[in-house]
């Protein structure tokens, strides 16, 4: 059973977000995507940068390239996309390279970089994740975006915890 996403009330620090979407399973990522950016808006994030991109194994260069380039640095990066499994182990490989990228530019760039790059079994698994607006992981990432730039600020000033 799926969790209910707790919605809260994190502001932000003013920050410049950005958001990686795969253009492919479109149906379930735009609804991700809205769910993401209304999520940051309303939390009074600065500026809200989206890039689409064809699928989910080209996300991670591009959350690459904003990671190096973008200025003013940006205080996170969404990377949202489906993936759902098929007769091979195609989607499982794409998954997992995915994974692997995006740990490593978050490490490299310090920079949070959230994961919702998903992995399903179906298609009812994506429509729980995607496009109920109590399971949605698009606001689940941005909440965490947030929640995260915060505590990477904070690390910035020298707070301790």
């Amino acid at each position: 059973m799926l969790k209910t996403i707790k919605r809260t009330a994190t502001k932000s620090t003013g920050g410049c977000f950005a958001i990686v979407a795969s253009k492919y399973n479109q149906r379930y990522v735009d609804a991700m995507l809205r769910a993401a950016r209304k999520c940051l808006v309303d939390a009074g994030a600065t500026k809200v940068v989206v890039v689409r991109v064809p699928g989910a194994y080209e996300i991670p260069v591009v959350a690459a390239k904003l990671a190096r380039v973008h200025t003013p640095p940006l205080a996170g990066i969404i990377c949202l996309g489906v993936i759902l499994r098929g007769a091979t182990t195609h989607a499982q490989h794409i998954g997992e390279s995915v994974s692997s990228a995006l740990a490593q530019i978050q490490l490299k760039y310090e920079v949070p970089v959230i994961h919702e790059v998903l992995l399903l079994e179906n298609e009812q698994q994506a429509r729980e994740r995607c496009l109920n607006r109590n399971h949605n992981r698009g606001t689940e990432a941005a909440q965490t975006a947030l929640e995260m730039a915060k505590v990477m600020a904070s690390l910035d000033e020298g707070d301790s915890f």
